[in-house]
């Protein structure tokens, strides 16, 4: 592709990625409240399902995904479910630790299913690619290598991003230093966690 058509691209993505919406409010909650070691397997599943939106535009499956709604709105109730439990988890969680016990932590596989959800589930995302996207790019002209240089292109953008939000979340957390700022952190989670599932939820 020619490299000002992924300029365009890079750039929308950015403004679109950057701001915040329910994907970056459910990471960067998470990250305040459970820190950022176990963060990684939410991150890939954002990054996989934004390139599964990605690859249904280019190859022209819109009509795919809209014939099988009913399976993107059960993944999305699902995701909303999921959100709504880690919410509540948050705002129960203990802010004092004992000798000798650590925090349990959500698996890798809750954490990738939670993160899938919320991105094939988030109307944000899927207008970008399925409506936004195809004003941008002449999608009909797309070959396969193009497709390869628009999910690179999409990869670095998105991790350049997100990351920059673990980072700002995880020096956020390490302000928290007494208990009762971390039960206020906690319940800040909470809510900005439960804020994400009803915006979902509501579009």
């Amino acid at each position: 592709m020619e490299p000002t058509s992924l300029l365009i691209f890079a750039g929308a993505l950015l403004v679109a990625a950057g701001s915040p919406g329910p994907s970056v409010a459910a990471l960067v909650a998470r990250v305040i409240s459970k820190g950022f070691r176990d963060v990684l397997p939410f991150l890939a599943a954002m990054w996989i399902g934004e390139a599964i939106w990605l690859s249904l535009a280019v190859f022209g499956l819109a009509v795919v995904a809209q014939s099988f709604h009913l399976a993107f709105v059960i993944v999305k109730w699902a995701g909303v479910a999921y959100l709504a439990y880690l919410a509540w988890k948050m705002w129960t969680a203990p802010v004092a630790v004992r000798d000798g016990e650590m925090p349990r932590e959500d698996s890798p596989v809750k954490l990738f299913f939670a993160g899938m959800a919320v991105t094939l589930g988030n109307p944000k995302i899927m207008m970008f690619y399925l409506a936004l996207l195809p004003t941008i790019i002449d999608l009909a002209s797309v070959s396969v290598v193009g497709w390869v240089e628009l999910t690179l292109t999409m990869g670095i953008v998105l991790v350049a991003i997100d990351i920059a939000w673990v980072i700002a979340a995880a020096q956020a957390r390490r302000l928290l230093k007494s208990q009762r700022a971390m039960k206020i952190a906690n319940r800040v989670s909470a809510t900005t966690m439960a804020g994400a599932a009803a915006a979902i939820a509501a579009r």
